[in-house]
């Protein structure tokens, strides 16, 4: 199983393990009738659509938590709405839990799914539909690794982390005081950024397109400008605005380069255009001139199982 993390530079399989007991009916178990598959998904759908619209938010809720993500900043009142209606469709198909006993607000739930949410306005909740689990601790959290030396002794040792995404698994995320916070970090959208990318089973910055960008094109773009942005670093460039960890990986940098085309998009423009702008193809959202691609969520692009 290959994960994304947001490293500070599991035990996460046991966290969803309370399968209930199985019980055997005292009445006559009926044969139900085979439902096709389109109908199921349009039945699931209308359920989630029916409890989410059993939430009753306050407009004042609303407007304070947006009032804290920058991020947001490029969306007209529609798109507004859109993505509000999008975080609790998403609340009502996730788990939030706090690990170690901490305390999840409703007002940190909503702030997590209106950030989970960005990256897929146009792209539909259908992207995070293989997977269930998120997992907030307060504060940064450490992680057990291995490590095999080149004499083949095993080394083990705990990594500090902010968060990290499991193709098929939880989501971990550190919830920090506003205070505490990393410059240009954005911890929810890099850890959603690697489920998009992990949607055809593997975190290598490439996550499955739509013909109409093609992965030679994507391939291409991205490696040049991975290779830039290490160069760049390397020559202890002042001016990057892209958190230095996106040179550990293609997968880092894909995950790296979400959050700087929410966070700093004049800068992800400037420097890295390409990119930039297969972006805002892949995402349906041109960060820089507010421009958003309001499309029914029945005709957008989704992917593959």
């Amino acid at each position: 199983m290959s994960s994304g993390m947001r490293a500070i530079n599991s035990n996460m399989r046991h966290l969803y393990c309370n399968d209930p007991p199985t019980t055997r009916l005292p009445h006559p178990v009926y044969e139900v009738p085979s439902v096709p598959p389109a109908m199921l998904t349009r039945l699931v759908r209308w359920w989630q659509h029916y409890r989410a619209s059993a939430l009753r938010i306050q407009e004042s809720t609303w407007q304070a938590i947006e009032a804290s993500l920058a991020l947001t900043h490029h969306l007209d009142a529609a798109s507004r709405l859109r993505l509000r209606a999008l975080a609790l469709a998403f609340l009502n198909s996730k788990q939030i839990h706090g690990a170690h006993d901490f305390e999840i607000t409703d007002t940190m739930r909503l702030s997590i799914a209106l950030q989970a949410c960005l990256p897929v306005l146009n792209l539909g909740l259908d992207w995070y539909d293989d997977w269930v689990g998120i997992v907030v601790y307060q504060g940064d959290f450490l992680i057990p690794r291995q490590i095999t030396d080149d004499a083949g002794v095993v080394h083990e040792y705990l990594e500090p982390a902010l968060g990290e995404a499991w193709e098929g698994g939880p989501v971990l995320l550190a919830w920090q005081p506003e205070q505490d916070r990393h410059d240009g970090v954005n911890v929810v959208l890099h850890e959603f950024a690697h489920k998009l990318d992990m949607r055809d089973g593997v975190a290598d910055g490439i996550p499955p397109l739509p013909r109409k960008i093609g992965r030679k094109r994507w391939q291409l773009a991205f490696q040049r400008a991975f290779e830039n942005f290490r160069a760049r670093l390397d020559s202890d460039d002042e001016a990057l605005a892209m958190d230095p960890y996106a040179a550990e990986h293609p997968a880092e940098f894909f995950a790296v380069a979400v959050e700087t085309f929410f966070g700093s998009p004049d800068w992800l423009f400037g420097d890295y255009p390409d990119v930039y702008e297969l972006l805002r193809e892949f995402l349906g959202q041109d960060t820089l001139s507010g421009r958003i691609r309001n499309v029914p969520m029945s005709s957008t692009y989704r992917p593959r199982p």
